[in-house]
């Protein structure tokens, strides 16, 4: 006969302990509910007897320190033999994570009825194994571990729930046993377009995850653009607790097929001729927006089409056309993008077009440009001066996208704020294998120089039509988050796809659930040498170090950004709150790895201002009362402090 002897809970793990005839075997089921185990189920559970624990492993869980009131309950209840046993640490290690699926499966399939965690369980009757009788118990204790609060207002615990709430609707083992304490740090950027134009899809995309509204130059007119950005300013004026930077992004110096009366299909082996003059567009040649491109190529050069969705062999070419031959054919439409493989068209990456975009974001005082197909740092100077002599503040963000612009990396990054890893065309102008080491080397380069860096471009690609990713999607984020990009971007996916506010919450997810796995093995990065001369950066690293230590998030008062942006370049586990009086300054932040930035009014007296910013955190549940806090005074410009005078303090809320 088998019955359940006793069970012992620990917040979400629940301990069950069996008499089989004559012996005595211990299981572990991870899981969120409460349950008497079924006979059936019991003898279905037997079958995975390697993979589940027995006794030793709730041993392995009495030594540590937190559950000395559960070591004490079992002695009384005469299961002294329990802690007796011995069991390697490094044997249960091997087998959690399998443990842990198996029990969550048999969740799934096994078991209808359950009892909330959060509901007090009565003891039961008493269970029967011959000679032995028990009454069943449970002995609740609490975990000590110090909570790291959201990133982003919007991120509230009820929003990181119902989030995890998705996960564990279907048979996914993971949703039931590894929900993170943690919530998103990494931002991100959100491309608006037909799909999300509105003011309802722009406030849900906000709600669901959005931290930058993209807006894209190639692609509509100055009108459609001005009623996007009226909309985010109208949602920032609203919102209390939430903020939606704007990202300005130029078409760039293009180079695109001309209209044809009907799509062409091309099958290998078939030649084609791009020609330079105006107005062609037969079924056999197409006319080409750029001048100098008889000029950019060579026979042998290898010619894609919309980043390889065709590909071409140039052939041949005269002064004014080049002959190709279809190597991967396909079907060709009008205005489609043009490259040629390791090569960059000799034009301006900043065409007048773009200049026109450009004084169209500083009227409206956008707080981002992404500038297309820079190839050295000279393109960035010149945009900064501009911007200067306008009095625009507007940071300047380079795509890497170019052929070109890989030897001039380092000085490219050195004169910008920061860098966009735009892999669609530079997979296009490169070989592809050589994408994802160039996407590590550009977050490795910016994060160096305490710069923020962007991941883009195909990251859900698949969820343009179809309301699931793939896999390798969403491995792909994962990569990008740990590899520590600032920020991962949508595209085509809130454009114009069907499913934005999905995607939106996939990638939410997804950074979410990876940074939980990466924070408590976090160290801080080593403290630069160009940075050792220099008190606002030693002040970071230190503050970062000392809240890591304590657990705790860290306040910081800023009106530049600057020691903001210096604390996000040293990953602190804990939230970045930095309060700032200037709007402007609040919506910057926006971009930034685990910074919050919070609006508030600075008072005349630094007391009441520290005393105000802990009400605001407590008042919009960003921190408990209770809890301490990192509380920074630093920077190159000073706040209620003279110039020579840093600290840091750790205050209670």
């Amino acid at each position: 006969m088998l019955a359940i002897i006793t069970h012992v809970q620990i917040k979400d793990t629940l301990f069950l302990i069996f008499s089989i005839k004559d012996g005595w075997t211990t299981y572990l089921i991870v899981g969120p509910y409460y349950f008497r185990l079924p006979e059936a189920a019991a003898k279905q559970l037997l079958q995975f007897t390697p993979l589940c624990f027995t006794l030793p492993i709730l041993r392995y869980t009495l030594n540590q320190p937190s559950i000395s009131p559960i070591k004490t309950s079992l002695r009384k209840h005469r299961l002294r033999f329990i802690i007796r046993l011995r069991f390697s640490p490094d044997l249960i290690s091997s087998h959690f994570t399998m443990a842990q699926v198996v029990s969550t499966k048999l969740l799934h399939t096994s078991f209808v009825a359950n009892v909330s965690l959060n509901n007090h369980i009565k003891p039961s009757r008493v269970a029967s194994t011959g000679r032995i009788h028990h009454r069943v118990f449970t002995v609740t204790a609490r975990r000590a571990s110090a909570e790291v609060v959201p990133v982003t207002p919007e991120d509230t615990h009820k929003t990181g729930e119902k989030n995890y709430q998705v996960l564990r609707k279907g048979n996914s083992s993971v949703g039931r046993w590894s929900k993170p304490i943690v919530k998103r740090k990494t931002k991100i950027v959100c491309t608006i377009g037909p799909s999300t134009d509105t003011k309802e899809m722009i406030w849900k995309l906000a709600e669901t995850g959005m931290n930058v509204a993209r807006l894209n130059m190639s692609h509509g007119d100055h009108a459609s653009h001005q009623k996007v950005i009226d909309l985010v300013k109208e949602y920032n004026a609203q919102s209390k607790d939430n903020v939606i930077a704007i990202m300005l992004d130029t078409k760039g110096p293009e180079v695109r097929s001309g209209d044809l009366p009907q799509p062409v299909t091309l099958a290998s082996g078939q030649e084609f001729t791009f020609t330079i003059k105006r107005g062609v567009g037969t079924a056999d040649c197409v006319s080409v927006n750029y001048d100098d491109f008889v000029n950019d190529v060579e026979a042998g050069d290898m010619l894609l089409v919309d980043g390889g969705m065709m590909s071409l062999l140039v052939k041949s070419k005269t002064e004014d056309s080049v002959k190709c031959e279809a190597v991967d054919g396909g079907e060709l439409k009008s205005r489609r993008h043009l490259n040629v493989r390791g090569k960059s068209a000799t034009l301006p990456s900043i065409t007048e077009k773009d200049w026109d975009d450009i004084k169209f974001g500083v009227d409206n005082q956008v707080d981002f440009y992404a500038v297309s197909f820079v190839k050295d740092a000279e393109v960035i100077l010149e945009l900064k001066n501009y911007l200067k002599s306008c009095g625009a503040d507007i940071q300047v963000i380079p795509k890497i996208e170019s052929a070109d612009s890989i030897p001039n990396l380092h000085s490219i990054i050195t004169a910008s704020d920061g860098a966009m890893v735009a892999r669609g065309d530079l997979g296009a102008e490169l070989p592809i294998e050589e994408v994802p080491l160039l996407q590590e080397e550009i977050i490795r380069t910016c994060r160096s120089m305490g710069k923020a860096v962007i991941v883009a471009t195909n990251m859900l690609e698949s969820m343009i039509v179809h309301p699931t990713p793939t896999r390798a999607e969403v491995s792909d984020i994962a990569i990008a988050v740990r590899e520590g990009a600032d920020a991962v971007m949508l595209s085509g996916e809130t454009a114009h796809g069907k499913f934005p506010l999905k995607a939106v919450n996939v990638m939410h997810t997804v950074s979410l659930r990876t940074e939980s796995s990466i924070m408590s093995g976090r160290t801080v990065s080593s403290l630069n040498q160009a940075f050792k001369n220099h008190v606002s950066e030693m002040f970071a690293y230190h503050a970062t170090s000392m809240s890591n230590t304590l657990g705790t998030s860290i306040v910081v008062f800023t009106r530049t950004s600057s020691m903001a942006v210096l604390l996000s370049h040293y990953r602190p586990n804990g939230t970045i709150f930095a309060f700032t009086d200037v709007k402007r300054v609040q919506q910057k932040l926006a971009l930034y790895q685990g910074v919050c930035p919070i609006h508030m009014e600075f008072s005349d007296d630094a007391e009441e201002t520290f005393a105000n910013a802990l009400v605001v955190l407590k008042s919009q549940g960003m921190m408990k009362e209770g809890e301490h806090v990192a509380l920074l005074q630093s920077g190159r410009q000073p706040i209620w402090r003279f110039q020579s005078t840093h600290n840091i303090q750790v205050r209670k809320v």
